[in-house]
């Protein structure tokens, strides 16, 4: 048997999906294969064709991280058993098609094994509920505080449209292209450096989101009940604008980001809608600015990037593929300039970075559907 699962961009909607935003994204032709069979004992026997290393439990374990690739299988299996019975285990070979960093490959990993365990156990669920299984695995198993971009991303997006999604109630829409909107591809651009969340400043920004949720909660006399039940969605802009100057430094400018980004989410919706492509760029560059100076995360080789491609003639517009700790940029490009683009961005990168000559790579892609179940 044989699970593909897609990886994902998102154009517009950065950082704020774990505060229950509006989003866009499409999943992309690249993404993770698993080739498998079932066991009849239980056992989980995989190999990578990315890392080293060969992963070996049984379901009936009681799960170890591990601490690398292996980690991700034994916390499906961990989340699935939480409400299933498990009886049959899996064999198989795991491989990525593209460099890690920004493209959600680990939701990509973790919905890839728990399609693949409920195949083999018989086990039938829709995929919203595919969507919190694999969410809560990477909360509560991984330990990164995700929102739900990248697993809707991966599972409701459809070919040659922009899945507009808000997380907080789930609602979505696949907007078709308009029949004017020009041409374009997908280009990813691999930095050289391989990005990892658990551990780095992504769950601080997340905390950081949710104290000035809290505080401006209070600060307005709103009720705001327990600190992990509040989110930046719940609180009205004319809230955040009265008492914005009462928050520290850091946390109104994750806020002032959110805001914003909510705007510009909204006005390229309408711009995707219009079949405007240019206008559409043009709001993943704010937005790209907007995680550098207000998010304020980017390694300096995705700055660079982000300086470079917002000057090559040809890319429509582009920002981080993620949260912006290393890992990949992502731009909306003419496909009639792709050569000139990668010449021109390869050569200026290379210039401040020549280190990562052997490392750094540009990709392009096309839009996708969504795993199937």
């Amino acid at each position: 048997m044989t699970i593909f699962t897609p990886y994902r961009v998102c154009p517009l909607g950065a950082h704020v999906d774990h505060q229950l935003g509006i989003v866009t994204g499409f999943a992309i032709d690249r993404g993770v294969t698993l080739q498998f069979e079932a066991t009849e004992d239980g056992s989980v026997e995989l190999d990578s064709r990315n890392f080293p290393g060969h992963i070996s439990f049984n379901i009936a374990d009681e799960p170890e991280r591990q601490y690398n690739w292996g980690d991700f299988a034994q916390g499906a299996a961990l989340t699935l058993s939480r409400k299933f019975d498990l009886k049959y285990g899996i064999k198989g070979v795991l491989e990525g098609t593209l460099p890690i960093g920004g493209l959600s490959s680990s939701a990509s990993v973790i919905l890839t094994y728990l399609n693949a365990l409920c195949q083999v156990n018989d086990i039938h669920i829709t995929s919203q509920e595919m969507i919190k299984l694999a969410i809560w695995e990477e909360r509560n198993y991984i330990g990164v505080n995700v929102g739900k971009l990248d697993q809707s991303c991966e599972v409701y997006c459809k070919k040659d449209k922009l899945l507009f999604l808000d997380t907080r109630d789930d609602s979505c829409e696949n907007i078709p292209m308009n029949p004017n909107m020009p041409e374009f591809e997908i280009m990813i651009i691999f930095s050289g450096l391989e990005r990892k969340l658990a551990g780095s400043a992504y769950n601080m920004r997340v905390d950081e989101c949710k104290s000035a949720a809290y505080a401006l909660k209070a600060f307005a006399g709103m009720e705001y009940g327990r600190y992990e039940d509040t989110y930046l969605r719940d609180v009205p802009y004319g809230i955040y604008s009265e008492y914005k100057d009462k928050l520290p430094a850091n946390w109104e400018l994750r806020a002032r980001h959110f805001y914003d980004e909510k705007q510009r989410v909204k006005k390229g919706v309408e711009a995707w809608r219009n079949g405007d492509i240019r206008k559409f760029g043009k709001l993943m560059f704010e937005s790209g600015r907007s995680s550098i100076n207000l998010y304020q995360t980017g390694s300096d080789e995705l700055k660079v990037l982000q300086d470079i491609m917002e000057s090559t003639d040809g890319i429509y517009g582009g920002r981080f593929s993620g949260a912006g700790f290393n890992g990949c940029s992502m731009a909306l490009v003419n496909p009639e300039k792709k050569e000139a683009i990668v010449s021109s961005v390869t050569e200026a990168y290379l210039k401040r970075f020549p280190n990562l000559k052997d490392k750094f790579s540009i990709h392009f892609c096309k839009t996708a559907e969504g795993v199937e179940l």
